[in-house]
C-alpha cells in the first residue's frame, strides 16, 4: 500500500518534484487508480500513465511556484486546490487546481483526482495543449 503525505505537504512537494526533475517524488504523491486531467481536457488514469505525462512537463526545464488556496478535508477526502505558475525559457503558463485526495491507512494523503488545469477555459485549454505539443 502506497504512503501518503501530510495535507499540508502535498503542494510544496508539487513544487519541490516538478523544479528538481523527481518523476519517483511526483508519482509518491498519486494513488495506484489517480486520475490526471491533461492540458487538452482528457483525463487519464493510473501512475504510469501520469508519470509519462509529467516526464513531458518536466522535459521542458522550467522552474514551477506554487501557492497553496485551500485545504478541505471531510472524512477520508480532502478537497486541494492551488494556484501554479511554471517558466520554460520566455513562456509562462499558469492555472489554478482542483484536486480531490484520499486518506491512506498510514494516515497520509494521495492525490485521486488531479485537475492542474480547472481555472482555465476550453479555448485556453486548446492553445495551452497546441504548446506544449510544438
Amino acid at each position: 500500500m502506497p504512503r501518503g503525505v501530510a495535507l499540508a505537504d502535498i503542494h510544496p512537494s508539487v513544487e519541490a518534484g516538478v523544479n528538481n526533475r523527481d518523476l519517483d517524488g511526483l508519482m509518491a504523491l498519486y494513488a495506484p487508480d489517480a486520475s490526471l486531467v491533461l492540458p487538452d481536457g482528457s483525463t487519464i488514469t493510473g501512475t504510469q500513465a501520469i508519470r509519462e505525462a509529467y516526464a513531458g512537463f518536466i522535459e521542458m526545464g522550467g522552474r514551477m511556484t506554487v501557492r497553496s488556496r485551500y485545504t478541505i478535508e471531510a472524512g477520508e477526502l480532502a478537497v486541494l486546490s492551488n494556484e501554479w505558475s511554471y517558466t520554460a525559457g520566455d513562456q509562462t503558463i499558469s492555472a489554478i487546481t482542483a484536486a480531490v485526495d484520499r486518506r491512506q491507512p498510514d494516515g497520509g494523503w494521495l492525490y485521486v483526482v488531479d485537475h492542474p488545469y480547472a481555472s482555465l477555459e476550453p479555448d485556453e485549454l486548446a492553445a495551452l495543449a497546441a504548446a506544449i505539443d510544438g
